[in-house]
Formats: structure tokens, C-alpha cells, sequence
């Protein structure tokens, strides 16, 4: 009967001084609901990818993220008050995803996607945070950036955001169905899709006339997500983006190095009715930039190619490309293959590949790697495959497969 005292004198003690200081953070504790809202919602924006250095400490951060300007460390998003955001308001957490701000004033660096998050409604945004509020605390504080001069200055970051920063979430467009907008707001706001897949300027700003056209990330292409006919997704249905989403692979591709790493952490993990908005709304993109005209390449090359390939590559990918779906992807009319850009493709032949493995397809495949073949053979051999079979894609050169040996 005392300890049960205690506890209600406690509870009453609490809401008087909740009622007489209004504070914020004595607002009713988050429902169940929404919290698995917020997990969701964290899933679908892949924060585990980049928050979690350590995988025996999920969100702690520390996570080094190389950008053409040096390196930053992913900072933690545990509750620990002293390392992470254990002590932060609702309002800080707000400050940080829409405008880029900690709870310092010091601005962030756009490798945290807040150009994206800006996009996303509140009731999202405080959903996420009541689900990272349930996470372990972990005492994990993130290295300092290691980024060139003068960009190590943060407080030039306020000159970015007035070029290239322009806060405000989503409108829904009403001339679309709700499963499109709800692809849109996914894609341009919390998967942050352009952040890997839109070219960047000089200043490491998305070029917004050629979203979602393919960009450079960690020496990888990624790949145009636009309607483009050789190196976009016009011969994709919806039904192979969102297998491609949910698997990491399907009857014209398999994910790459990096995006496995998204497929692992975040779209295989997401909801069937959110990856299948994903996919109506990029199959709906028309193609942006045009690809590039592509002149063919020389028969000298083209030989040489086609003798290397048959050498080492039709054990599994058969003497005409057509491989193993879903095991060994074909080559004909392979999007990715295509790219402008060869950088993924080099990076495959010279490191070799291995197939994610996710439940819904649980057998994997690999490719092994050919860092002995010359920088001229891997060039001819990446230029065969890239213009055999009705594929169609620039030559590539040895001086480009000597810069891809050294891009890591």
C-alpha cells in the first residue's frame, strides 16, 4: 500500500508540474501506433545505412561519409543525452530535418539529406523521432568533418542554403491518385532517391533540370531512374521495380554494390503498398536529359572484347548475354550496362560482385573479380558487352579504367 502511494503521489507531483510549467516535453507520451509509424517511416528513409558505423550499435552513427569534398562522420541518433539526441525538443528535431540546423545553430552539410527532409509533414517527422526514442541509448560521439578548406567552416553553409536550399514539404498534386502521390512524396522526400541519383553541380547541389538522370557516388554510377529507353527504366514495368525493390534483383538487373546496401536496410524492409507507390511513380517519369548519341565502336575493339568475354564470362552469362535471371543477370538491354557513364560497370569486372541475398530471394550469386586483365582489355571487353547484343553505350577507354582503379 505504500509503494503504491508513492507512485500515484509521484504521477500527481508530475501532472501538477507538467499543468504549471507547459512544458513541451510533458505532452502525452507517443501511442503505439505511432511509433511503428515512425519505424516505418525510419526504414523507408534508409537512416540505418548511413547512422550505423558499428552493427552491434544500430543508430550510434560515426559512420564515414566520403563526398567529393572530404569526409563526414553520421552523427547518432540513440536517445543518449549526451551523444545523441536524447536531449533534444520536438522543435530541435524539426529545426534539424527541415532546415538543417542543430540544436547548436550550427548549420549541417547536405550528406544529411535535409534538402529532402525539408519535404516531409510534421506528423512524420515527430513520428520518426518517437520511434528513435525508443532505441537503446549509446554513448557514441561522431569524429569531427575532415573536409578541405574552406569548407571545414560550417558557418559557410548559410551561403549554400540561400543558393540551393529551398525548404517547404510536398504538395500533393491533384491531378494525380493518392498511390502516385504517395510514390512522390517517398522518392523526393524521405528516400531522398536524388540524393545518389541526381547529378550534382560544382557545389554539390542536385541539378533540378535532370532529376533522377544518374550521378557519380564513391566512384559507382548510379543509375537514371527516369523513362529514359537505353539507360532508364521505359523497358521496366512496375512490377520489376518494385521486385528489383523488394529483392535486389529481377528479370533485367541486380542491385549493385551500394544499392544493395539500401535494398538490405530499407526497401526490402518496407511496406508492399509503399514499395509499389515507389514504383508507379517512377514509371511515370518521362525521360529527362537525353542520352547521349553513341558512335560505334571500333571493330578492332569490339573483337577483342568478344574474345576476352568468351574467355571468362559465358560460364555464366552464356555465350549471348542471355545469363540466368534473378542469378546472373542478362546483359541484353541491361539499363545499368548501358549507363553513359561506365564507372559501375568497371568497378564490377576490376572488384567482382556478389548477388544481396534478401528473403524474398534468399539464393545468391557472385562474380568474380579481374583486377589482372590491363587496363585495355578491361576496357574492351566492358565495351563489347556495353554495345553487343542491340545494347548501345559509349566506348570506353584504358585511361578511364586506370582512373576507375584508383576511385574507391
Amino acid at each position: 500500500m505504500r509503494r503504491r502511494f508513492r507512485t500515484t503521489g509521484a504521477i500527481l507531483v508530475a501532472a501538477l508540474l507538467c499543468g504549471a510549467l507547459a512544458t513541451r516535453e510533458c505532452a502525452a507520451a507517443p501511442t503505439d501506433d505511432v511509433i511503428a509509424r515512425g519505424k516505418a517511416l525510419t526504414i523507408a528513409g534508409d537512416c540505418a545505412s548511413c547512422h550505423t558505423a558499428d552493427p552491434a550499435k544500430p543508430f550510434a552513427g560515426g559512420k564515414r561519409i566520403d563526398t567529393p569534398f572530404g569526409a563526414v562522420f553520421s552523427p547518432n541518433l540513440t536517445p543518449d543525452r549526451d551523444t545523441g539526441i536524447g536531449g533534444w525538443s520536438d522543435d530541435d528535431f524539426l529545426r534539424a530535418l527541415r532546415r538543417g540546423v542543430a540544436p547548436s545553430g550550427a548549420h549541417y552539410y547536405p550528406a544529411f539529406p535535409y534538402p529532402y527532409f525539408t519535404k516531409l509533414i510534421r506528423g512524420d517527422i515527430l513520428a520518426i523521432r518517437a520511434y528513435l526514442a525508443t532505441l537503446a541509448p549509446v554513448s557514441n560521439k561522431a569524429p569531427p568533418p575532415e573536409l578541405r578548406w574552406p569548407l571545414n567552416y560550417r558557418v559557410l553553409m548559410g551561403a549554400w542554403n540561400a543558393l540551393f536550399f529551398t525548404p517547404g514539404i510536398i504538395q500533393p498534386d491533384q491531378g494525380q491518385g493518392a498511390e502516385w502521390n504517395r510514390g512522390r512524396y517517398l522518392v523526393e522526400a524521405l528516400a531522398h532517391c536524388g540524393a545518389c541519383h541526381t547529378p550534382k553541380n560544382a557545389f554539390g547541389a542536385d541539378r533540378r533540370d535532370q532529376a533522377l538522370s544518374g550521378s557519380t557516388v564513391q566512384g559507382m554510377f548510379a543509375p537514371r531512374l527516369d523513362g529514359a529507353a537505353r539507360s532508364g527504366l521505359k523497358s521496366w514495368s512496375v512490377a520489376d521495380i518494385a521486385e528489383y525493390l523488394q529483392s535486389g534483383r529481377n528479370g533485367h538487373s541486380h542491385a549493385g554494390p551500394l544499392m544493395s546496401e539500401v535494398v538490405l536496410n530499407s526497401t526490402s524492409k518496407m511496406r508492399d503498398a509503399d514499395v509499389h507507390a515507389i514504383a508507379v511513380y517512377l514509371k511515370s517519369l518521362p525521360a529527362g536529359a537525353p542520352e547521349p548519341e553513341v558512335t560505334p565502336p571500333s571493330p578492332a575493339q569490339m573483337s577483342n572484347g568478344e574474345r576476352i568475354y568468351r574467355g571468362a564470362c559465358i560460364a555464366c552469362h552464356e555465350l549471348d548475354g542471355s545469363g540466368a535471371p534473378r542469378i546472373y543477370p542478362p546483359l541484353p538491354g541491361n539499363a545499368n550496362l548501358q549507363s553513359a557513364n561506365p564507372a559501375s560497370t568497371l568497378r564490377i569486372i576490376l572488384d567482382g560482385a556478389q548477388t544481396v541475398t534478401t528473403p524474398r530471394a534468399p539464393n545468391g550469386g557472385s562474380m568474380p573479380a579481374y583486377p589482372k586483365l590491363t587496363d585495355q582489355e578491361v576496357a574492351d571487353v566492358a565495351t563489347y558487352i556495353r554495345n553487343a547484343w542491340g545494347n548501345a553505350a559509349p566506348a570506353v577507354t584504358a585511361d578511364e579504367v586506370a582512373k576507375a582503379r584508383t576511385a574507391k
